[in-house]
């Protein structure tokens, strides 16, 4: 079973943790990309260089986050958004060169480390119980701020009536790898996470997870766009995307994709 220090530097190598670095210092186009991506978008740019011989660099963190960079000049040339408004608004200023296409549709669920006292539900009935007789001390959800898939975890969480009761309790991750991270750290007893993270084998080997029902919270719509100034790299990157080995891909973390 992978320990603590060997998830930890899985993530860390995927760039989805403080100070880690997220591309490597070469020409290949850099690509933005949603933190929810951070495994199944490094295996699609894995098997992209195997089929093309082109490569990009890969850049993970929230899609608040990386739409302010986008707005301030910062060079990336495809946005991969765990939230297609952000697509379309930087489409309507002038940042993207048109709408985009919509590559898949995320969900959430409640992971649960191993020793917790929670039992991954995906009706968030033991995390009730749990807050009601204090046995909480750390729950860990994405920024709402910044993070669409914190903002459907406080969705979630309003829907079940906890927020409030939740709140004290709250460590919010820059992104929702991040909070997958603070999840699994130990000190946590649970968190709202990304299914695709969750079904990662160095996540799912810890713990155990379950889904919250989709109705819960606004459908985590995920639109990627090519930026201005895109090359032909990332335009043939943005075109693998939607091949049937990249979906194949997306749909094994669980993505919906857009035709179904």
């Amino acid at each position: 079973m992978m320990q603590r220090r060997d998830l930890l530097l899985a993530l860390a190598m995927l760039g989805v943790l403080p100070g880690a670095s997220a591309v490597a210092q070469t020409d290949a186009p850099v690509i933005a990309a949603a933190a929810d991506l951070s495994f199944a978008v490094t295996e699609i740019a894995a098997r992209f260089r195997q089929d093309t011989g082109m490569d990009v660099r890969l850049a993970f963190g929230s899609t608040g986050n990386f739409a302010r960079q986008i707005r301030e000049g910062a060079p990336f040339q495809m946005f991969m958004a765990a939230d297609e408004s952000f697509i379309l608004d930087l489409h309507r200023d002038g940042f993207a060169r048109d709408e985009g296409t919509l590559y898949g549709v995320g969900r959430i669920v409640l992971k649960v480390p191993e020793g917790s006292s929670l039992v991954a539900d995906g009706t968030l009935e033991t995390l009730r119980q749990a807050l009601a007789a204090g046995r909480i001390t750390r729950f860990a959800i994405a920024n709402p701020d910044h993070a669409p898939y914190g903002m459907r975890a406080e969705e979630a969480l309003r829907h079940a009536g906890l927020w409030e009761a939740i709140q004290p309790y709250l460590v919010l991750g820059e992104n929702v790898a991040q909070a997958a991270q603070f999840t699994l750290s130990g000190n946590a007893e649970g968190g709202i996470i990304a299914y695709s993270v969750a079904l990662a084998p160095e996540v799912a080997a810890r713990g155990s997870h379950a889904l919250i029902p989709e109705d819960w919270h606004e459908p985590l719509r995920q639109r990627m766009a090519l930026l201005n100034g895109a090359g032909p790299v990332a335009e043939a990157f943005f075109a693998y995307i939607q091949t049937p080995p990249a979906r194949e891909i997306m749909a094994r973390y669980g993505f919906t994709l857009p035709q179904d």
